[in-house]
């Protein structure tokens, strides 16, 4: 008697949420485990995507990792009181974007929660690897926001096209801008954003642990 099909749906394999790092990782978006964050993948990451989806002036992109440094030295700039920590938190506020790159704005308002939700346990997982609390505090989120709206604003004027009145009713008033700005936005090689983010990075992390 031959056997006929069978009326059950065949299951599908779960879709594969991980990501493969160069250092050896998998690192999962859905449970990210501070285990599996290593430095060398964030600055290699980082160093690559590009602000402004690319649409910057210039033969190269202006990457986060640059970014991310100038958030910091801006910061310092508003809050010279704040600590080690606070310091390394603020230059680790775009760090998820090494795996889920950067989404402009406009596209995050489109997608909605979801990709807040995926960001915000990426970047707890990597707040916990460098020994920060998983979650900053509001008045380090209120620091962080202030210093990263100047840099918005520098990058979009200087690099991205925006007239100062359009970025201005964007981002605000510029706060704490560096006295040299010029050198801060022209855009690093890779390998440079790379090596310098990794090493603030470290340098902040070895405060914070009083080495």
């Amino acid at each position: 008697m031959a056997r006929t099909p069978s009326s059950k749906p065949r299951r599908e394999a779960a879709p594969r949420a991980w990501q493969r790092m160069l250092s050896g990782r998998r690192l999962d978006l859905l449970d990210p485990s501070p285990l599996d964050v290593e430095l060398d993948d964030i600055a290699h990451g980082l160093a690559r995507v590009a602000r402004w989806n690319g649409q910057t002036r210039g033969d190269r992109i202006f990457s986060v990792a640059q970014h991310s440094l100038l958030v910091e030295e801006i910061a310092q700039a508003l809050a010279p009181e704040a600590r080690p920590d606070e310091r390394l938190g603020i230059l680790l506020h775009d760090a998820p974007e090494y795996v889920i790159g950067d989404m402009i704005s406009p596209f995050k308002a489109v997608i909605g929660d979801v990709y807040k939700e995926v960001e915000a346990r990426l970047l707890a997982a990597i707040r916990l690897h460098f020994g920060l609390r998983a979650t900053p505090s509001q008045a380090l989120v209120k620091l962080t926001k202030r210093a990263d709206r100047t840099a918005a604003y520098l990058e979009a004027t200087r690099l991205a096209g925006f007239a100062d009145a359009e970025a201005r009713a964007f981002f605000g008033t510029p706060d704490g801008a560096p006295a040299d700005v010029r050198a801060w936005l022209a855009p690093w090689p890779a390998e440079v954003a790379q090596a310098r983010f990794a090493e603030r990075c470290a340098a902040l992390a070895a405060a914070c642990r009083g080495a």
